[in-house]
């Protein structure tokens, strides 16, 4: 299935992406979190880490927190995911 992305900051112009293919099994998957500074959405995540790992078998990795919620996850921050989880949920608070 494609998706179509429009960047907000320049004319509109429709980029194409493929959406990652999904787990058929969570169980040993290590998770990644992103939080993005908003009240309690570091809270949000370590729950459902929690939950994640007591109900599905997934491994709570490390969660990384954005400068803010516009700003993106920093490369050194792709860079550890990439190497240390298999999925990442980013969150939000409020």
């Amino acid at each position: 299935m494609d998706v179509k992305l429009f960047d907000p900051t320049a004319s509109p112009v429709a980029r194409p992406a493929a959406l990652a293919p999904r787990p058929r099994d969570l169980r040993g998957l290590r998770i990644g979190l992103v939080e993005n500074t908003k009240f309690n959405s570091d809270t949000l995540l370590a729950k459902l880490a929690e939950r994640l790992a007591r109900e599905r078998g997934m491994i709570a990795g490390p969660m990384v927190r954005k400068r803010s919620p516009s700003h993106e996850v920093g490369e050194r921050q792709i860079s550890e995911f990439t190497r240390s989880v298999d999925v990442v949920v980013s969150g939000i608070g409020d």
